[in-house]
């Protein structure tokens, strides 16, 4: 009897996540283990929201990225259940690392984060495929709940976003009806060109050649009758492609 309860304990104890690992193999009741990848480029904010998951039962930092390149290469690699992304990172940003994620791992969930609410960017962020925005102000258990809602399927706004979202859903329907409405990888290309970078740098970040970027050039130029990489610009920021750090409406 005394054995048997020995034995018990020993592999309770031997179960038990520790804080910090990798326990993609480790499950916990039905629902298991939420594996977590953090990206954002400030190394104090991954720090602080790895020490309040090592202090739920439910959530493991399986890998921690700083830029939108890295989380999109570790996403990849890793196969977390989610991904909690900053908006506004070097290389390439949140929200075009959640389209490259929703296209090549759609079953990775993105929850998005940020200092700012980037109203100007809704209609993209609506689009992205994340799963949810909250703002860096939340709670950090509010932020820890929102991660095991995103892994259960579920959808998480900060009410502010969600707000901005329903002001927004009217003129996102309006703006798909007038015939110019672009494919998401003109989408894509199209951003890249407003980021100033040139044909051989969107095909390197798309993994398409430069001459595939040019034919997708050509179709968007055709399609929103705009002849300029200016004026493609300009419709990029109006149409929230391209996000904007220190954005007027915040």
């Amino acid at each position: 009897m005394n054995r048997a309860t020995t034995n018990s304990v020993g592999q309770s104890g031997a179960n038990r996540a520790d804080p910090g690992v990798d326990n993609k193999s480790k499950k916990t009741g039905g629902a298991g283990l939420i594996r977590v990848l953090l990206a954002d480029d400030h190394p104090v904010v991954r720090w602080g929201l790895s020490c309040a998951m090592e202090s739920h039962g439910q959530l493991a930092v399986v890998g921690q990225a700083g830029d939108g390149l890295e989380a999109v290469r570790k996403a990849k690699e890793l196969s977390p259940d989610v991904v909690l992304m900053d908006i506004d990172m070097p290389n390439l940003n949140g929200l075009a690392a959640t389209e490259i994620l929703r296209r090549e791992n759609p079953k990775i969930r993105v929850l998005l984060l940020s200092m700012h609410s980037f109203t100007a960017q809704m209609s993209r962020i609506l689009e992205s495929g994340a799963r949810g925005f909250l703002l860096k102000d939340t709670p950090p258990g509010g932020i820890l709940a929102a991660i095991a809602k995103v892994a259960a399927g579920e959808t998480c706004f900060s009410p502010i976003v969600a707000q901005h979202a329903l002001n927004h859903f009217t003129a996102l329907r309006d703006s798909k009806r007038d015939g110019r409405s672009l494919t998401d990888r003109e989408r894509e290309v199209l951003t890249g060109i407003a980021e100033g970078l040139g044909n051989k740098q969107v095909g390197a970040r798309l993994g398409i050649s430069a001459r595939t970027v040019e034919t997708h050039r050509f179709h968007i130029m055709r399609k929103l009758n705009i002849r300029t990489v200016a004026g493609l610009t300009r419709y990029a920021v109006a149409q929230g492609l391209v996000v904007l750090p220190h954005d007027p409406e915040i």
